[in-house]
């Protein structure tokens, strides 16, 4: 099993977020989370699980692996 750096799916939750045109704070009323929460994930000051990853995917209509991979 491999470690994804938290870094790269903070980057990639940034970029799918940009792709679709959406505000930070148009994806927190989405996930409903605070606004913080969302900003945290983007910069990788926020652990995420996998079920919190599973909320940006259903959301950005993404599959999981766009996160996980380089």
């Amino acid at each position: 099993m491999q470690i994804v750096p938290q870094e790269l799916v903070s980057q990639k939750l940034k970029e799918a977020r940009e792709k679709l045109g959406l505000t930070q704070e148009q994806v927190a009323e989405a996930l409903k989370r605070p606004l913080s929460y969302v900003s945290r994930c983007e910069t990788g000051q926020q652990q995420m699980g996998i079920l919190e990853l599973e909320e940006y995917c259903k959301l950005y209509n993404t599959p999981i692996t766009f996160f996980l991979s380089e």
